[in-house]
């Protein structure tokens, strides 16, 4: 086991550029097989994919993010950003500040109404682009939760997108001029840096960046060629969950492709683990 980051993986060499956790200068280790389990970020509007739901680790990201005095790769780091949002938020609530959470799907329900129950004050709507809340999930737990949001005071806005832009925009959800916070539930990024341009996607959420895999979750170039081939053509590296491309591209539509886009969430990843062990 080696505490640290993988700054760079080299296919032809089948060698891992690693920062050690407590070293200054980087190592370079070999390995036989290698698997890919990086997963991504969420901050879909943000360079880095900053968020507050994924702590900020990697070493590209950190110097440019929103709280660089905050290392978060510790779990003390990770609770004075916790303690230091839980004061923001206090702030807020004692002035009845504005809130939009843009997004309804779990993450962004569950933060809105939990900001209800410990933040009474606060004057909260939520935004998402599809015609209810919870969209994946069944209607009847689409409907509770938007019948206790209801009850509760929050504002619900579906078949909506989020468009800071547009000078009409917060005016038709009800907000007096702009909110005073915004929090982004949507989205994914990719956060593949160690990985180099050629086997990496040049669209897909977030505006690409994601690791190109075959049917077998083997890592390929742009051009269709296993990246990392032994002498008798085989595989040695493969991508799993969130941080590959998460469909193999072919002709007509993407429910006819070989293997058509899969959700980046945890469940996929998990069996497309097993495949490549």
């Amino acid at each position: 086991f080696i505490w640290g980051e993988v700054t760079e993986l080299n296919g032809q060499d089948r060698t891992a550029t690693v920062k050690p956790m407590f070293a200054q200068e980087k190592e370079i280790i070999d390995f036989d097989f290698c698997v890919i389990a990086a997963g991504c970020n969420f901050g879909v509007f943000h360079k880095w994919g900053e968020s507050l739901w994924f702590p900020t680790i990697h070493a590209v990201a950190r110097p440019e993010g929103s709280w660089p005095h905050l290392d978060e790769r510790f779990l003390e780091g990770r609770r004075r950003h916790i303690l230091e949002e839980y004061a923001s938020i206090q702030q807020l609530n004692e002035k009845s500040a504005q809130v939009l959470v843009v997004g309804a799907g779990f993450i962004g329900v569950e933060w809105i109404t939990e900001l209800q129950h410990f933040f009474p004050k606060l004057k909260l709507t939520i935004i998402d682009a599809l015609p209810q809340c919870l969209g994946p999930l069944p209607a009847k737990a689409a409907a509770y939760c938007s019948k206790y949001m209801k009850k509760k005071g929050i504002k619900e806005f579906y078949s909506m997108k989020y468009n800071a832009k547009d000078p009409g925009f917060y005016s038709s959800l009800g907000i007096q001029g702009k909110p005073d916070k915004e929090y982004i539930c949507i989205g994914v990024k990719a956060s593949n840096y160690f990985m180099p341009p050629e086997v990496l996607s040049e669209k897909g959420p977030g505006g690409g960046g994601w690791i190109l895999m075959d049917m077998t979750l083997a890592v390929k170039t742009r051009e269709g060629k296993v990246w990392s081939a032994d002498e008798q053509g085989y595989a040695r590296i493969y991508a799993v969950g969130d941080c590959n491309y998460g469909c193999v591209e072919g002709p007509g539509k993407p429910d006819d492709w070989p293997i058509p886009p899969i959700p980046k969430i945890s469940y996929p990843g998990e069996e497309e683990a097993i495949i490549a062990i």
